[in-house]
């Protein structure tokens, strides 16, 4: 058993939990946030979604498979730090490469162990996700095994002082910073595309482009400051959001983009982040939720079928439409015509979904490309290509 050193967890309500340090030692903060997947670690500490924010898994062993060159979604760890209660002690997986811990030191990242992430996971039910820290090694301050009133309160400063995710504007921390294609695969390798699809990074995940390429189109993955002109200049047939961290209150430049997409009548699919963007471009609000959907076991209801889906989510804000019936989308007194919810979430009845009646566009705030997670949403991306084929962008538009 390693010899681990004292580590603790500090929330922005003030309450603390003793535990020991887990991957890099050192200082963290974010907004803590609980995922209730019992697999998928991997893809989910790779998820730029995940962007400032500290992970608590409320799986209780983390680790067991170790992580691999395969299932990694980006280039990089993203979670500001990490909250396990039993770390596995060696990895037992024929995949596995190296051990978690191991990854979690090369990228510096933060962690803390042995702590109860049930009662982590409750607390933030009933409060909220909030700001919190986790501090070990030379960031705890003399005494800090004594948990007195002066060191709470100088870690809890600390914690305080850090940003809110409300009003956080983070697509440009994440989004590649210059555009790249990914080719079709599978049995469409070397054949011409099926479609022509401009995808906006603002924090996609690797599997996203992969799976629009095994179903035969070439994705033009571009940075999120990308101008409407640019996306023009490819001849695209349909156009692609993605997923991705942060307020969308604060995306007006994509927002204003996707309207010029709309307006132009080019096809457009929408995931996570590009469902709240297609909510705001359409004249919809947008809110924070209390404590947000991170998990692959979503349960999500198919209005137009009937059908239960389970997802994969990872989001904190939602999209502020009426769910009951079809509504006049309010931007510019319904420019974009009509528009209804076509998914909600069976759990709080959060919109997870919307669908123009009267433009080619649709969205869901879920993760389709099941990485990790279920394939029930995998089907998706076969109604882009249908949406694509049925309604070709104008030649003006291209």
């Amino acid at each position: 058993m390693k010899n681990r050193e004292l580590a603790l967890l500090v929330l922005e309500d003030g309450t603390v939990y003793t535990g020991k340090a887990y991957g890099a030692k050192g200082r963290t903060i974010g907004e803590i946030v609980f995922a209730t997947g019992m697999t998928g670690y991997q893809e989910t500490l790779t998820d730029p979604s995940y962007h400032r924010q500290i992970v608590v898994q409320t799986a209780p062993h983390i680790g067991n498979t170790g992580v691999n060159d395969e299932d990694p979604e980006s280039e990089a760890v993203w979670v500001a730090g990490y909250v396990v209660r039993d770390p596995a002690r060696r990895a037992s997986n024929w995949r596995a490469t190296k051990e978690l811990e191991t990854l979690l030191e090369e990228q510096e990242i933060v962690g803390i162990c042995g702590v109860d992430t049930r009662a982590i996971t409750r607390r933030i039910r009933e409060t909220g996700a909030m700001r919190a820290g986790i501090f070990s090694g030379e960031a705890l301050p003399t005494g800090a095994e004594y948990l007195t009133e002066p060191v709470i309160d100088t870690l809890l400063s600390v914690v305080k002082d850090a940003p809110q995710m409300s009003g956080a504007n983070l697509t440009d921390d994440v989004s590649t910073n210059t555009g790249y294609i990914v080719e079709p695969a599978g049995e469409f390798e070397g054949k011409e595309p099926t479609a022509v699809v401009a995808a906006l990074d603002l924090g996609v995940k690797n599997r996203t482009p992969y799976q629009l390429s095994l179903r035969g189109m070439r994705v033009h993955v571009l940075p999120a400051d990308t101008k409407f002109e640019q996306i023009k200049a490819l001849n695209p047939d349909g156009v692609f959001f993605s997923n991705g961290p942060g307020d969308p209150a604060t995306a007006d430049g994509q927002v204003e983009l996707l309207r010029q997409v709309l307006d132009a009548k080019i096809p457009y699919f929408g995931i996570c982040f590009g469902n709240q963007l297609l909510g705001r471009a359409l004249g919809y609000g947008t809110y924070k939720l209390t404590y947000g959907h991170r998990g692959v076991n979503q349960p999500v209801l198919d209005k137009a079928t009937g059908k239960v889906e389970i997802t994969a989510h990872n989001h904190g804000f939602a999209v502020d439409a009426p769910t009951q019936a079809a509504s006049l989308a309010p931007f510019e007194n319904g420019k974009y015509g009509m528009v209804e919810v076509s998914h909600v979430g069976l759990n709080d009845g959060v919109v997870e979904g919307l669908k123009c009646l009267d433009l080619p566009a649709f969205s869901v705030q879920y993760h389709p490309e099941a990485a990790a997670g279920p394939h029930d949403a995998e089907h998706l991306f076969d109604r882009f290509l249908r949406l694509m084929k049925e309604n070709p962008a104008p030649k003006e538009a291209r």
